[in-house]
């Protein structure tokens, strides 16, 4: 009976055309920054090898279990997490107080965006000063230099933080098909094309090989309690 009502329950919020869609949007949403620019460094001098696999562990054990609960109560509420868990909990003849739980999750959420949105607003930066050649001929230092002028900078860094959020709010405005889908189907082959790049580049100008040996030969000397915890989360 519950099943059934769950099935014919609509959404408040629209849905995917498909499934290739949906993969994409949770590829992006779980795919960070952090990635890319840290966890490579970070994998390195905490074990390589042995991190990456303490790692895949921790996804395999505690993300993938969060994620796919997250889809099943998502799926059978088909509403913003507060109202989602308080339906649960009338239909499973529980305490209404479980809403708490989708607020924590919403808060969670704001407050990730809160920090993710400055980050965000850099990257535009980056992305305006390379277009323009801001970096051409630069070493380290001037770079670095770059990046404490516009961190320490509060108007610049208000005003790409501005102009990220301002095209989020577009994108989530224009709902799950016409905002969010068609950004993913945009940006997700983008990264991977980027990233393609990035690995090509490397593989011309960069220590390829050592870089792989510092990534992922198993140094389980150097894996700690905090690399441990690092991997988890």
């Amino acid at each position: 009976m519950k099943e059934a009502l769950a099935g014919r329950r609509r959404s408040l919020h629209g849905h995917w055309s498909s499934r290739t869609a949906f993969i994409l949007a949770v590829t992006g949403s779980a795919v960070g920054l952090g990635n890319i620019w840290k966890f490579p460094y970070v994998a390195g001098i905490n074990g390589g090898g042995a991190f990456v696999l303490v790692y895949l562990g921790c996804v395999l054990a505690v993300g993938l279990p969060i994620m796919m609960a997250e889809i099943l109560i998502g799926r059978r509420g088909r509403r913003n997490p507060v109202a989602t868990m308080a339906l649960l909990g009338d239909e499973e003849g529980s305490s209404r107080h479980w809403r708490l739980l989708g607020a924590a999750g919403v808060a969670t959420a704001f407050l990730i965006l809160s920090f993710y949105s400055v980050i965000a607003g850099w990257s535009m930066a980056y992305i305006f000063a390379g277009a323009r050649g801001g970096f051409t001929g630069g070493d380290a230092t001037l770079i670095n230099g770059l990046f404490a002028q516009l961190q320490g900078s509060w108007r610049m860094t208000g005003l790409w933080h501005t102009f990220f959020m301002g095209l989020t709010v577009v994108v989530v405005a224009r709902g799950v098909r016409d905002g969010l889908e068609r950004a993913v189907q945009i940006l997700m082959p983008a990264l991977v094309g980027l990233l393609l790049l990035l690995l090509g580049y490397s593989i011309v100008q960069g220590a390829f090989l050592e870089g792989l040996r510092f990534l992922f030969e198993p140094k389980f000397d150097a894996l700690t309690a905090d690399g441990v915890l690092m991997a988890l989360g």
